[in-house]
């Protein structure tokens, strides 16, 4: 770590040592990471990679936290955000190219200010660029794959490669980032000119949809669980009563059972055991199993 902390301050590269990753993600849960870093641009990001492969440091891309449970134990090695140049976006008549630290909502808001229309389906969505490809986001009859048109990468041997929609194995929630070790740099969708007002009325439909069916109002990291073939989650857990279910700080939301939220001092294992619950009932009672959408990351 030492030899890291050296390489980080010779580059001026920022960092902050245990910090907190409760502060860092949607659910507001989660214990340390040994070092958060923060790079400003691709030359930054490959400095830092590489001190950390040098010192066999382990490193995870952070988003925006939104899909994210991570451990009350933290997290082993280096986390990394994307800031600076990775949260710029630009305009080239109906295609738009953004960093992948950019938050989506602002995504869709630059498309909007350009009467871009094909993001709408993504207002909302309280992730990043990066996090959106790496799990194909999607909501509302769209998702990112309807639109993506590249997606520009680091790879383990420090390649920058661009690489078309089509080979990204853009699935229901996921995409061949979640297993050939890749940081999405950039991301390129193509869109196609609108109405403004049209679009922006698809927007605020969409934000009124989700305020009004979603507990909007805690901590939470989205919907929990993957919709099953035939059916939807949110509609088995409450067939089987589990709205309002509680296991510590942790709760099947009220609002939507879809959502397990943070009642107040949620922990991992607060978490991850309302999670078991909820699978382990709604197999008995409906046969269905509940895959988990939301990912769990850090130390056990």
């Amino acid at each position: 770590m030492n030899q890291l902390i050296n390489t980080l301050n010779d580059n001026h590269i920022t960092y902050i040592e245990n910090e907190p990753m409760s502060a860092h993600t949607t659910f507001k849960i989660g214990g340390a990471a040994d070092i958060l870093i923060t790079v400003n641009n691709i030359n930054e990001l490959q400095t830092a990679v590489n001190a950390c492969k040098a010192s066999d440091i382990p490193v995870m891309i952070l988003g925006n936290g939104s899909n994210l449970l991570v451990s009350d134990n933290g997290i082993e090695g280096a986390v990394i955000t994307l800031d600076g140049d990775f949260k710029e976006i630009t305009v080239d008549g109906d295609i738009i190219t953004s960093g992948a630290g950019a938050k989506l909502s602002r995504l869709c808001s630059v498309a909007l200010e350009n009467s871009l229309t094909g993001l709408e389906f993504a207002y909302g969505i309280p992730g990043s660029v990066g996090g959106a490809m790496y799990m194909n986001a999607g909501a509302y009859g769209g998702e990112m794959k309807d639109v993506a048109l590249s997606v520009t990468a680091l790879t383990p041997d420090g390649e920058i490669r661009e690489v078309p929609a089509e080979e990204l194995a853009l699935g229901y929630r996921t995409s061949i980032f979640k297993t050939n070790g890749d940081i999405i740099l950039f991301a390129k969708y193509k869109l196609a000119q609108g109405d403004p007002a049209a679009i922006k009325e698809k927007m605020d439909d969409v934000m009124n949809r989700r305020k009004t069916k979603q507990p909007l109002e805690y901590p939470s990291a989205g919907s929990v669980f993957k919709r099953p073939e035939g059916a939807f989650a949110g509609t088995l857990i409450e067939q089987c009563g589990l709205k309002g279910k509680t296991v510590g700080g942790a709760q099947v939301s009220e609002k939507h059972a879809g959502f397990i939220i943070n009642i107040g001092g949620a922990t991992c294992d607060d978490v991850m055991g309302l999670v078991k619950l909820v699978q382990d009932t709604v197999k008995a009672e409906t046969g269905y199993f509940l895959e988990r959408e939301i990912i769990r990351t850090g130390r056990e």
